[in-house]
C-alpha cells in the first residue's frame, strides 16, 4: 500500500463511472430546505443516501431533529479506532436552493446531470452534494488501502438546513459537544480562487445584513405643489448612505473597519489574483479601500454594500413626493471587527452627520467572522500535502470572501478549520444552470484522498507538535 496507490484509486473511483453514478442519484433527490413540503426528503437523503454509506465505512450514526422550531435534520457520525493519536471532525450539507426547473437552460434539468464538456450540470453539483460525495468517496478508497486503519478518529456532522441559514447548527454543536469533540476540522464548501488552483482557506468573513428607512409621512403629495417644502427620504436616505460609504466604496465609519490588516494575512495573499476567468466580471481597481490588492480588499478587509434601495414606486413613477424610503445593505467583516456593535455605530454616525430620522434595523442573523492563523502548523502540513497530490502551488486564503458557519466548528468546539473547496467562482451556484467542473472533481478526489493518507502517516506528529507549541 501507498500514497500514489490511494490516489490512483481515487482516480478510479472518477474514472470508471461511480462518481458520476454517486452524483446523479443525489442530485436526483430533491432536497430544497427551503420549500416546507420537502422535509420528509431531506430525512431521506440521510437514511438513504448517506448513512448507508457511512455504515459500510463502520461509522455509527445517528439522525439528530433540529433542536429549533421547522428546522432540518442533522446527522452526527463517528468512526473510533482505539489507539487513535487525534480525532478528525468532517462536515458537509445535503440540502440545496430551489431548483428554479423553468430557467434553467433548454435540456438541462436541476435534478438530473447532462454532462456538457468539462460542465455537469445539476442542483447541487457544486453546493455542497459534489463536494462531500467526493470526500467521503477519498476517505473510502484511502481506508481500502490502509485495511480500515488510519490511526485517527473520523467525526462526521451533515446538515440538511446551509441554505436556510443553518438554523440549530450552533444549538446542535453545543447540546453535543462531547460527541463531537475533535482536533483538527476538515471540510469542503464554496469555491477555489480560480478553476485551475487547488486552494484552502481558513475561515470566512462575516456577514451583518442590516436594513435603513426613512418613514415620514403616510403617503406621496404633489411634487409641483409641495416640491421644494417637504423633506425627500430618497434623498434623505441617498445622502445617509453616502454618509456611510463613499462614491469609490470606501467605508467612511472608523467604527465599521477592522483593528489592522495582519501581516500573516497580507503575506498570505501575496500573488492571490481574484477574476480574470471568462465569466467573472471586471474588477474594477479604483473601487473600495484604497492601497490594497483586490485579495486584499475581499479577503482581508470590510465592505458595505447596498443590495436594494426604493423609494416611491420604481415600475410605475408618478409625480410625487414619497413618504417613505428603505435600503437593504450588508456588511461583509473579518476578524478583529467591532461586529458586536455594528448597528450602534451606524445610528451614532447616522445621528452625528444629522440623519436622525433613518432607523436602523438588523436583518437576518448575523454571520461571524473566522480565521486561522495562516502560520498554524495544520495549514504547513496541509498545503504541502494539496501540492504533492496535485503538482501545484495551492493558493491559501486567510478566509473566504464570503460567509459560512465556520464560526460553529472555530468558537463553539474551538477547532483549527481547514477548509478545501471543489467548486469553482464561475460555477452559477444559487442559480440556474449550477454545475461542476470534471477536471476539477477529479483533481479534488486526488487531493482529498492525500490528505487523508497524509493524516494518517503524519497527523500525529503535526498534532504533537502543535500541542507542544
Amino acid at each position: 500500500m501507498s500514497r500514489a496507490q490511494a490516489i490512483a484509486q481515487a482516480s478510479a473511483y472518477f474514472d470508471d463511472g461511480r462518481f458520476m453514478a454517486t452524483l446523479q442519484r443525489r442530485v436526483a433527490i430533491r432536497t430544497e430546505s427551503q420549500e416546507a413540503a420537502s422535509r420528509p426528503i431531506l430525512y431521506d437523503y440521510l437514511q438513504q443516501e448517506i448513512i448507508p454509506e457511512l455504515q459500510g465505512l463502520g461509522f455509527s450514526c445517528q439522525v439528530i431533529d433540529n433542536p429549533l422550531p421547522d428546522g432540518s435534520p442533522f446527522l452526527l457520525a463517528e468512526r473510533l479506532e482505539a489507539d487513535a493519536a487525534f480525532t478528525l471532525l468532517t462536515y458537509g450539507h445535503g440540502d440545496v436552493v430551489r431548483g428554479y426547473d423553468k430557467q434553467w437552460r433548454a435540456g438541462l434539468s436541476p435534478w438530473e446531470i447532462v454532462v456538457d464538456g468539462d460542465r455537469w450540470y445539476g442542483r447541487g453539483t457544486a453546493d455542497n452534494k459534489a463536494q462531500h460525495t467526493i470526500n467521503f468517496a477519498a476517505l473510502t478508497e484511502v481506508m481500502k488501502l490502509r485495511d480500515g486503519k488510519l490511526g485517527y478518529n473520523v467525526k462526521v456532522i451533515l446538515e440538511m438546513g446551509e441554505e436556510t441559514g443553518s438554523s440549530g447548527l450552533k444549538e446542535v454543536a453545543e447540546l453535543y459537544r462531547d460527541k463531537l469533540k475533535a482536533d483538527l476540522f476538515i471540510a469542503s464548501d464554496g469555491p477555489r480562487v480560480n478553476a485551475a488552483t487547488p486552494t484552502m482557506f481558513l475561515g470566512s468573513r462575516g456577514g451583518c445584513n442590516f436594513d435603513l428607512r426613512v418613514n415620514l409621512r403616510d403617503g406621496g403629495h404633489h411634487s409641483g405643489n409641495w416640491g421644494g417644502l417637504l423633506r425627500n427620504p430618497g434623498v434623505r436616505l441617498a445622502n445617509a448612505i453616502a454618509c456611510l460609504v463613499d462614491g469609490k466604496g470606501r467605508i467612511r465609519v472608523p467604527s465599521l473597519l477592522p483593528q489592522s490588516l495582519p501581516q500573516s494575512v497580507r503575506n498570505a495573499l501575496v500573488g492571490v489574483e481574484v477574476g480574470g476567468g471568462p465569466t467573472d466580471p471586471e474588477v474594477d481597481p479604483h473601487w473600495g479601500e484604497p492601497g490594497m490588492t483586490p485579495a486584499e480588499r475581499v479577503f482581508g478587509w470590510n465592505t458595505l454594500e447596498v443590495l436594494a434601495f426604493k423609494t416611491g414606486n420604481p415600475e410605475a413613477p408618478v409625480n410625487a413626493i414619497p413618504g417613505h424610503a428603505s435600503a437593504h445593505c450588508q456588511i461583509r467583516f473579518v476578524v478583529g471587527s467591532d461586529d458586536k456593535n455594528f448597528l450602534d455605530n451606524i445610528r451614532a454616525h447616522l445621528h452625528a452627520h444629522g440623519y436622525t430620522d433613518v432607523e436602523v434595523s438588523l436583518s437576518g442573523v448575523q454571520f461571524n467572522a473566522t480565521r486561522l492563523n495562516p502560520d498554524d502548523d495544520w495549514v504547513r502540513w496541509g498545503l504541502a500535502s494539496m501540492q504533492q497530490s496535485s503538482g501545484k502551488q495551492p493558493t491559501l486564503l486567510p478566509n473566504l470572501g464570503g460567509s459560512l458557519p465556520n464560526d460553529v466548528f472555530a468558537d463553539v468546539l474551538g477547532l483549527p478549520t481547514l477548509w478545501v473547496p471543489h467548486s469553482y467562482p464561475a460555477c452559477s451556484q444559487h442559480a440556474p444552470n449550477e454545475h461542476i467542473l470534471a477536471s476539477v472533481s477529479r483533481e479534488s478526489l486526488q487531493v482529498m484522498a492525500g490528505l487523508f493518507w497524509d493524516l494518517a502517516e503524519q497527523g500525529k506528529q503535526v498534532h504533537t507538535q502543535r500541542a507542544a507549541a
